[in-house]
C-alpha cells in the first residue's frame, strides 16, 4: 500500500547513504528529512515531530545508541528503526529489547525496509495518522505545539488499548476534549461517550445518576432509572473532576471496576457492563490520598496510563492560531463580519498569562467578538476583555494641559460655576481666572444648575 506523505527522519553522517535513501523513500511516497548527526535530528523532532526514525548506530560524537534512548525518554511513542553493521550487532539487539522497533545489518535490502517502516508506521498511528491527514479524532483539538503534539501521539496509541487513562491538567485546558479525542480513535467510537462532572452533581444525587436506581429505592423514586455507566455500555464513561467524588461513592466506582457489574440503587441484583473508563482532574490525588479525602486502590485503578495537558502558558504558539478560530466561529454566530487582530492586538494575546487556559481565551474572544464594530479586533478591546488597564503615555505639555482642565472643570463644579468663588480656592485673582478658562473654552455659566450667569460674569 502506497503512504501518503508520511514524515521520516533520516540519520546518518555517510552523505551518499543519505541521498540514496531519500531518493528510494521519496519515490515510495514518503516526505523525507536526512541529517548528519544525533545533535542535528534532536533539534530536527524538537521543531517538527516525524513519524519515524531511521538512524544508524554509528554517528560522530553522540552515537545512534545514545540518540535512540533520548528519544525513547522525550517521544516515547516515537517509532527508531536501527541501522547497524556487523560489529554493533549487538548494541542493536539491546536498542530492541529497550524498545526500538528494528534494527537492520548494512547493506540492507531496500524492500525489506520498506516493510519495516509500513509495518512500524500502522502499529504507530498516531504518527503516521497525524501525517496523512487522517486527523478526524482529534479534529475539536486546535494545535500547532510541539508538546501538544507529543501528548496527541501518545494519546492515539492508548486509545488502541482498553487501559484506564487519568487525565491531568489544570481548569480549562481541554481535558474533556481529550477524552473525547481518545474515544473516537479507539474501537469503542461507534458506541455512547457519557461525561459526567463529579464536582458538579450533588453528592445525593450523583450515586443515582451513575448507578441508576430502581422504583421506590428513595423518596422521590417514582420510576426506575438507568445510570450513566450502563448507559456507557459498550462505549467508554468520562468522570471530570475524580478528584471531587465522595469517598462512598469511589468505594462503590471500585467495585464496578473490578467486578465489572453495576447495581442499581435499592437492588441486590447486578448487571454486566462492558465500558472504558477516562478520568480527569486538577487536583493534586496524591495529596489527596495522604489526606485520606481519596482512595488508593481507586486511584491505581484509574491511574493505568496518565497523560497531561500542557497549560496555554506553555504553548503560546497555539493562542493566536486559537484566537482566530475562535473568532471566525463567534463572528459567525453573532452576524458580525470580523476578520481578524489588529497585530498589537494579537500579540496582546500572546504575551498574556491566561490563568484560565484555553476556556478563558474563548471568554475573551467572545467578549471582542461582540463589542467589536470594525472588521479588525483593536488593541484596545482585547486589553478591556483581559481587564488590562491600558498605559497611554503623554507628553509634558498634553499632561499639563489635561491636569489644569479638569483642576478648572473640578472647581466650577464644586463653586455652581462662581467664578470669584472659584479663583480665590485656586489662589488666583478673577482676570488671571478668566484667562484660563478662555484657554481651555470653559463657560462658568454651564455650571450652574438653573444655566444662567452668576452675578459676579455679569458684572464683566
Amino acid at each position: 500500500m502506497m503512504p501518503n506523505g508520511a514524515h521520516l527522519l533520516l540519520v546518518d553522517d555517510d552523505p551518499d547513504l543519505l541521498r540514496l535513501l531519500s531518493m528510494r523513500l521519496t519515490a515510495n511516497g514518503y516526505r523525507v528529512t536526512a541529517v548528519g548527526s544525533a545533535e542535528a535530528a534532536l533539534a530536527r523532532i524538537s521543531i517538527q515531530l516525524p513519524a519515524l526514525v531511521i538512524s544508524d548506530i554509528r554517528l560522530p560524537e553522540r552515537d545512534g545508541m545514545a540518540l535512540f534512548q533520548q528519544i525513547r525518554s522525550q517521544w516515547p511513542a516515537l517509532p527508531v528503526i536501527l541501522l547497524t553493521a556487523h560489529g554493533t550487532i549487538p548494541d542493536a539487539v539491546e536498542a530492541t529489547s529497550l524498545g526500538a522497533y528494528a534494527y537492520l545489518t548494512k547493506p540492507f535490502d531496500a524492500k525489506v525496509l520498506l516493510e519495516r517502516i509500513e509495518q512500524a508506521l500502522a502499529l504507530t498511528a498516531p504518527s503516521a495518522a497525524r501525517t496523512t491527514g487522517d486527523e478526524a479524532w482529534r479534529s475539536e483539538i486546535i494545535s500547532r505545539s510541539q508538546s501538544m503534539a507529543e501528548l496527541l501521539a501518545e494519546a492515539r496509541l492508548v486509545a488502541a488499548s482498553d487501559a484506564s487513562v487519568l487525565i491531568r491538567g489544570e481548569s480549562g485546558t481541554g481535558k474533556e476534549l481529550l477524552a473525547r479525542a481518545i474515544h473516537r480513535a479507539s474501537r469503542r467510537a461507534k458506541a455512547p461517550f457519557i461525561a459526567v462532572n463529579c464536582g458538579a452533581i450533588p453528592e445525593q444525587l450523583l450515586e443515582s445518576e451513575l448507578f441508576g436506581h430502581v422504583k421506590g429505592a428513595f423518596t422521590g423514586a417514582v420510576t426506575s432509572r438507568e445510570g450513566l455507566v450502563q448507559a456507557a455500555d459498550g462505549g467508554t464513561l468520562f468522570l471530570d473532576e475524580i478528584g471531587d467524588m465522595p469517598l462512598l461513592l469511589q468505594v462503590k466506582l471500585l467495585r464496578v471496576l473490578q467486578e465489572r457489574v453495576v447495581r442499581q440503587l435499592g437492588s441486590d441484583a447486578g448487571r454486566p457492563v462492558d465500558v472504558r473508563i477516562l478520568s480527569a482532574t486538577h487536583r493534586d490525588l496524591d495529596a489527596a490520598m495522604l489526606e485520606g479525602q481519596f482512595r488508593e486502590d481507586l486511584y491505581y485503578r484509574l491511574n493505568v496510563i496518565t497523560l497531561t495537558l500542557p497549560p496555554l502558558a506553555q504553548r503560546r504558539e497555539d493562542i493566536g492560531l486559537l484566537a482566530t478560530q475562535f473568532l471566525q466561529m463567534l463572528a459567525a454566530k453573532y452576524g458580525k463580519v470580523v476578520n481578524g487582530f489588529a497585530p498589537d492586538a494579537l500579540e496582546a494575546l500572546t504575551r498574556s498569562s491566561w490563568p484560565g487556559n484555553v476556556r478563558q481565551l474563548y471568554n475573551v474572544i467572545e467578549h471582542v467578538c461582540a463589542l467589536a464594530t470594525a472588521p479588525l479586533v483593536p488593541l484596545s478591546l482585547v486589553q478591556r476583555a483581559l481587564r488590562v488597564p491600558t498605559l497611554e503615555v503623554l507628553s509634558y505639555t498634553e499632561a499639563k494641559q489635561r491636569f489644569e482642565r479638569n483642576y478648572l472643570v473640578q472647581l466650577l463644579k464644586l463653586t455652581d460655576g462662581n467664578v470669584s468663588d472659584a479663583a480665590r480656592l485656586a489662589e488666583r485673582n478673577r482676570t488671571e481666572f478668566y484667562r484660563l478658562l478662555q484657554k481651555y473654552d470653559l463657560n462658568a455659566s454651564q455650571f450652574r444648575g438653573d444655566g444662567n450667569p452668576v452675578a459676579d460674569e455679569r458684572q464683566e
